[in-house]
């Protein structure tokens, strides 16, 4: 999944978010497993486009599997593709040459513009696939009036995951302010194990503490997507923006970061932080899902902390979605396949991929008495009040190079200041791009 902004391999969450695995047997192919067959062809057959993480590929097949149940003589064909930036311009490109598959799961949110959705997404207003979509959900697949998407997957959070079993054993309380979470950090050092796990392998990991830290800069400007959108605040300039990318060097400079970060893969990481052998990671909440259940109920959530105890928060990601390429030879069943996707049984479908680690946006849909921990504090903060979406969902600015620019400052090659400048440097281009006012 990618996160666009930080792009899940979705994951984005993506995404997909987010382990990078070759396709199951089970009907899903290799990246190019039948893409010439993008068009659909027959009217019982469906091509479908997802990423490779396993979460994805886990859901995606579990939610085919359910349709063609229903619907039996219908034909799913299932493509994977990349993460990451590799995965946003091979979208781009099949959109733009009339190759995508008929359906394809992909970001809501800010990456969707960049897919010139007008032109190369079937407009989806006022169909009965959008019946069951919770209207919170529309804002992050609509463009210029438009709705363009239905969600495919739960909301999640983008802060920590922690291993509560540590937190436990070193009599520790979750951090509510950045102090209490350097304190921690002390502490779970001096037990001998690492406090931050980094994963810069996978370069979409290394972004968290700045795109997860957007609760706390809209607590501190309520307009700061609004100004951000208009050129008028930047990454480098505004004092609370600024620190993510300061906070990002900290854990590195202080030591308190696995001795392999550098080559780390997401994977390895995830079972660090499973094992105990690290006590916390910056991520979206989606791979706790893929975990044994017994390691599920072992990992909670905390929102990034920022200077401000009392007004502890955490920042949301939308679900990802599920459009329709303009250039099917099969909308009409590419609909149906929405309209299940977007309904309870698509849900209860989805959770038997994979365990649902944030709400379903989709009315009706249920989480499971047995969800992981996470889901549950996930509802805490939004009970509470005390959330922002992610950025990415309220503005259409971003860059493309953020990863690379957060690995450079995350391993020390860039200093927190000037990699906020590149990435301002970075977001004008794409910004200049889209052609947006002001810039």
């Amino acid at each position: 999944m990618k996160i666009a902004g930080l792009r899940l391999a979705t994951a984005g969450v993506a995404a997909a978010a987010l382990v990078t695995m070759t396709a199951c047997s089970s009907g899903l192919g290799g990246a190019n497993a039948s893409s010439s067959a993008a068009g659909g062809g027959a009217s019982n057959t469906l091509t479908l486009l997802v990423d490779n993480s396993d979460t994805t590929i886990k859901s995606a097949q579990a939610v085919v599997d359910a349709f063609k149940q229903a619907n039996p003589g219908v034909t799913i064909k299932t493509d994977t593709r990349p993460g990451g930036s590799d995965g946003d311009n091979l979208i781009k490109t099949k959109l733009s040459t009339g190759d995508m598959q008929d359906v394809f799961w992909y970001n809501s949110g800010s990456l969707l513009q960049a897919l010139n959705p007008s032109k190369t997404i079937v407009d989806l207003t006022g169909d009965p696939a959008l019946a069951n979509v919770d209207p919170s959900f529309l804002p992050s697949v609509t463009q210029s009036g438009k709705v363009y998407g239905v969600p495919a997957g739960t909301a999640m959070g983008g802060g920590i995951l922690y291993n509560k079993e540590v937190y436990s054993k070193l009599g520790l309380s979750v951090p509510k302010s950045w102090s209490e979470f350097e304190a921690n950090n002390a502490k779970i050092k001096a037990a001998g194990i690492t406090p931050v796990i980094e994963t810069f392998k996978d370069t979409w990991t290394s972004q968290l503490f700045i795109l997860g830290d957007y609760y706390n800069v809209q607590l501190a400007n309520p307009n700061f997507a609004k100004d951000y959108t208009a050129n008028k605040v930047k990454y480098a300039t505004d004092p609370t923006a600024v620190k993510g990318f300061q906070k990002l060097a900290e854990v590195q400079s202080k030591g308190w970061v696995n001795s392999n970060y550098g080559s780390a893969t997401f994977a390895q990481g995830m079972k660090m932080l499973a094992q105990g052998k690290g006590a916390q990671f910056p991520l979206l909440t989606f791979p706790v899902g893929t975990l044994a259940k017994d390691q599920q109920q072992r990992i909670g959530f905390f929102g990034i902390p920022g200077d401000d105890a009392s007004k502890a928060g955490a920042t949301i990601w939308e679900p990802g979605a599920a459009y329709i390429a303009k250039s099917s030879k099969n909308v009409d069943l590419a609909k149906k396949f929405l309209v299940f996707i977007a309904s309870p049984a698509g849900a209860d479908a989805y959770t038997k991929g994979t365990a649902p680690t944030g709400p379903y946006l989709i009315k009706g849909a249920k989480l499971p008495s047995d969800a992981p921990p996470v889901a549950a504090d996930i509802q805490t903060y939004i009970a509470s009040k005390n959330v922002s979406p992610a950025l990415e969902f309220l503005s259409p600015v971003k860059g493309p190079s953020l990863e690379q620019i957060t690995v450079a400052v995350g391993t020390g090659q860039t200093s927190p200041e000037k990699g906020a400048a590149q990435y301002d440097a970075d977001v004008t281009k794409e910004a200049k791009q889209l052609g947006l006012p002001g810039w």
